[in-house]
């Protein structure tokens, strides 16, 4: 039987990180559900996501010796999810993993069950959650909010989840995305 990879995007500031740590926390029991582990060329303690942190170096020699399910560039960093979620997949487990959505048209090449997961807030909430977090200034916030979002590509199986109320709200959300059945 081959598993379902839900792919997580989202903008920055929407509560991406929030909903899966919390995710991650309420399925940690459950065999069936695996949260990818990424790898980043960025310092262990720089904040932010429990990720693998690797030199470049690393990164290029795991890339060529095929480490590496996946792999993008984004803000000067690289970033990998492991090639052996490729056996979780084949065993039937769902795939939990953080991503961009400029992977989603090779991801799906890759692998045969990919659902992507939007996660999407209102534009006063991610201004918020973005001064709130103080890596910008308010120039930069204003700039966040502005970009525009790319559209995802046409074909792929895609699930929003509007993270607008309180934490445990938004993970509950996520929770029963990930835990309902999938075509």
């Amino acid at each position: 039987m081959t598993g379902t990879l839900f792919l997580v995007v989202g903008p920055s500031g929407v509560g991406k990180d929030t909903l899966l740590d919390g995710a991650r926390s309420r399925l940690s029991g459950d065999p069936r559900f695996v949260f990818a582990r990424r790898v980043i060329t960025r310092a262990a303690d720089a904040g932010g996501e429990d990720h693998e942190a690797v030199t470049t170096e690393e990164f290029a020699r795991r890339k060529a010796t095929g480490g590496f399910l996946l792999t993008w560039a984004a803000h000067g960093l690289n970033y990998g999810l492991p090639a052996a979620l490729l056996d979780a997949l084949a065993a039937g487990r769902t795939v939990v993993a953080n991503g961009s959505r400029a992977t989603i048209a090779e991801l799906g090449q890759i692998v045969p069950r990919l659902t992507i997961v939007e996660i999407t807030a209102p534009p006063e909430a991610v201004a918020a959650r973005l001064r709130a977090r103080g890596r910008e200034d308010e120039a930069q916030v204003a700039e966040r909010i502005a970009r525009a979002v790319p559209a995802l590509p046409a074909g792929v199986d895609v699930v929003r989840v509007v993270n607008d109320a309180d934490v445990a709200s938004g993970v509950a959300k996520l929770v029963a995305v990930l835990s309902a059945p999938r075509p």
